[in-house]
């Protein structure tokens, strides 16, 4: 298998990232995320390891490059470290990385490294125990940290992701932006999307970035751009001297939607063609229907064909159809 040259979408930007979630379920239950009661989907809703197997050889054969596995939580799937295996093994050796809550990382760090994990981005809002039990509604940060640390002495690019909440985290702005200056490690701060249940907190919570930026630069002086453009889709600085990096993601002040890249594959076996629209292609439904591998790459290059332009949360149009774990982020 020869993969094709990249395909791009309607807008003339190239596709080539899939965020493949492997689960719904979580070990927490983030306030920004899920309610506190979610129910999670039955294992038969979700795709089996052979499916996985199957339909992420077509999306390198179609042109993806990048791979990131989520959730839900991703550690929970019992297979995690083989899939990571597969995938990395795919044609052209694709770049694979992992989100998760790291809660499970001190044991999983190093046989994912072997298996061809090169990052992970740990969601980590608060270095404060009272904190973190309180935005996460479980424990503990003492386990994520373990994990965070596991990660770095297995080799892995370690990049943090913190969601930062009006009157709940904020304290904890200034103490995660220092790790930048103890560790070679990219410390990112998202701002919080309104999805699904959760749109009225998110919208009376949320930070904007260039509020956050504001706060660092009186603690820390001037920041230094590291490069013009995005990483990814973080807009990335330094504070003066750091071995690490300070990046902002401002999906809703600050739309990267010109430059996106990705797409989803949620648990359930749904192309998602954008995180914030509820556009889906189901390609479950060919994979347990007799579909043939030739249909399913019709699908996908049918789904990079419809990749919407963007989101439309400035008009308060937001997708209601799934929370952030059941789409994975």
């Amino acid at each position: 298998m020869s993969p094709e040259p990249q395909l791009t979408d309607a807008f003339g930007r190239t596709i080539d990232y899939l965020r493949v979630s492997l689960t719904d379920a979580c070990n927490l239950r983030c306030v920004y995320c899920m309610p506190k009661d979610m129910s999670f989907m039955p294992s038969q809703e979700k795709l089996s390891v052979e499916e996985y197997k199957r339909v992420l050889p077509l999306f390198v054969e179609v042109g993806f490059r990048k791979f990131r596995f989520t959730g839900g939580e991703p550690t929970l799937h019992p297979q995690l470290i083989e899939l990571i295996s597969f995938t990395a093994s795919l044609p052209g050796n694709p770049f694979c990385a992992l989100t998760t809550n790291a809660l499970k990382l001190k044991d999983l760090a190093q046989p994912l490294a072997y298996a061809g994990l090169k990052r992970v981005n740990v969601s980590l809002d608060s270095l404060d125990a009272e904190r973190f039990d309180r935005m996460a509604r479980g424990p503990s940060l003492e386990q994520a940290w373990e994990g965070v640390l596991a990660a770095e002495e297995a080799g892995l690019d370690v990049k943090l992701n913190a969601v930062m909440v009006r009157n709940l985290n904020e304290e904890d702005l200034i103490p995660l932006a220092r790790l930048s200056m103890e560790h070679a490690w990219q410390i990112r701060f998202l701002e919080m999307m309104p999805f699904a249940e959760q749109t009225h907190f998110q919208n009376t919570r949320a930070m904007e970035n260039q509020s956050i930026q504001q706060r660092l630069e009186t603690e820390f002086g001037p920041l230094e751009p590291v490069r013009t453009g995005l990483d990814g889709e973080a807009r990335v600085m330094r504070i003066p001297g750091a071995p690490g990096e300070l990046g902002f993601i401002s999906p809703v002040s600050e739309p990267f939607c010109a430059s996106c890249n990705r797409m989803r594959l949620t648990a359930d076996g749904k192309l998602r063609l954008c995180l914030l629209k509820e556009d889906e292609l189901d390609l479950r439904a060919i994979l347990r229907t007799g579909g043939t591998d030739e249909t399913l790459l019709d699908a996908i290059r049918t789904g990079i064909r419809r990749k919407p332009w963007g989101h439309e949360l400035s008009h308060n149009r937001f997708a209601l159809n799934r929370s952030m774990n059941q789409i994975g982020g």
